[in-house]
């Protein structure tokens, strides 16, 4: 990590590049903060984007959870909202979960559609217009994307243009890998931006970030060791170049 990766704002804890990288790791976490007194809907808070953020979430259901991804992405857009602009840019997450991704760029003032399977969005529809009513430039947009299904119906690439994709923690073990790439394709322009944090767990779903580089150009901006999480930054084949980035690989 450099100061280049919009992270300048810490302390190194030592001299060598795993000791600082665990020193963001704790300023990332330090975000995180839980109710005082148990209440009868379970919740965790996060201070983002200048804001106080109430995430409410459900045990039961994986995309209901606040994982670390989630943070460490979130992190990266408030740390580097002067390279990575977000007022006004069209913004779609995949796998949106809590909306805690979702709600931060909102804060950041873009254009966000915040998507997800359809037995999620009641929770994440209530996450979103908790924490940003009355306190964003633009109120973002909630809908469902099965990823693969009625792309073009949901989505036709003649009308919707995104300037950013954001990804935290989809790929993990579940059947529809094949269907994720496809979304990503389908909603990829030529100068869409991803930005995708990943936890690596199992070979057989690290594998996908081979097929995703078939294409895609995939840069790593971030390396969280201690988390197993990498933050990637990606642009369709060639237009990386085109378009260089400023962060250290």
């Amino acid at each position: 990590l450099s100061n280049r990766d919009g992270i300048q704002d810490i302390k190194p804890t030592g001299k060598n590049p795993s000791d600082r990288a665990l020193g963001v790791v704790a300023e990332i976490m330090r975000r995180r903060f839980f109710p005082a007194h148990i209440t009868h809907k379970a919740w965790e808070g996060f201070h983002f984007a200048g804001h106080e953020i109430r995430i409410t979430e459900a045990t039961d259901c994986y995309g209901a959870v606040v994982w670390p991804s989630a943070l460490v992405l979130c992190y990266f857009l408030e740390t580097n909202s002067k390279q990575y602009n977000l007022v006004d840019k069209n913004v779609i997450e995949i796998g949106a979960g809590t909306g805690l991704v979702s709600i931060v760029a909102s804060l950041l003032g873009a254009l966000v559609t915040a998507t997800d399977l359809p037995e999620l969005l009641g929770n994440l529809q209530h996450n979103v217009l908790q924490n940003t009513k009355l306190k964003c430039k633009n109120q973002p947009h909630v809908k469902e994307l099965s990823w693969g299904i009625d792309l073009e119906k949901n989505f036709p690439r003649s009308s919707c243009h995104f300037d950013y994709i954001m990804a935290a923690d989809v790929v993990y073990h579940h059947p529809f890998l094949d269907e994720l790439l496809l979304t990503f394709d389908h909603l990829c322009k030529n100068d869409t931006v991803i930005l995708w944090a990943m936890r690596f767990r199992l070979d057989k779903e690290n594998q996908f970030v081979g097929r995703f580089q078939t294409l895609f150009d995939l840069e790593v901006i971030s390396n969280f060791p201690s988390l197993n999480i990498t933050l990637y930054k990606a642009m369709r084949k060639g237009r990386m170049k085109a378009r260089p980035s400023k962060l250290t690989v």
